[in-house]
């Protein structure tokens, strides 16, 4: 089994700032990529950011430049730190992990509001 936890999240002013956190558990290989993942009400859960093994990362267009995703291999855990936040990024928050075990699998955290509001 494998388990993601995320934390970080809440209510925050416009052009505020907020830490997310994934730490994975479980018994694994190793875990390939890591990222994030948003969904607001109504609307289909998009990319927000993932981040490669070796460190690659990659952002939605929406949160470039405001948004970045770090991770430490040593304890399995995925950052993403947002700043200059808009009501827009309003969301439930998910973690993924694509981990390595018998085979390779996608898993994901149970996820984490964030609300931009005044």
């Amino acid at each position: 089994q494998v388990h993601l936890v995320e934390s970080g999240g809440g209510l925050v002013q416009p052009g505020g700032s907020l830490r997310l956190s994934c730490a994975a558990s479980g018994t694994f290989l190793s875990i390939l990529s890591m990222g994030w993942y948003r969904q607001a009400p109504g609307e289909q859960r998009e990319l927000v950011a993932t981040i490669s093994r070796a460190g690659t990362t990659d952002y939605a267009d929406s949160v470039k430049g405001r948004v970045t995703i770090s991770r430490d291999n040593a304890v399995n855990t995925v950052f993403l730190q947002m700043n200059s936040l808009k009501p827009e990024d309003t969301a439930v928050y998910y973690c993924n992990a694509r981990v390595v075990r018998l085979t390779i699998d996608d898993y994901w955290g149970q996820g984490t509001q964030v609300t931009v509001s005044a």
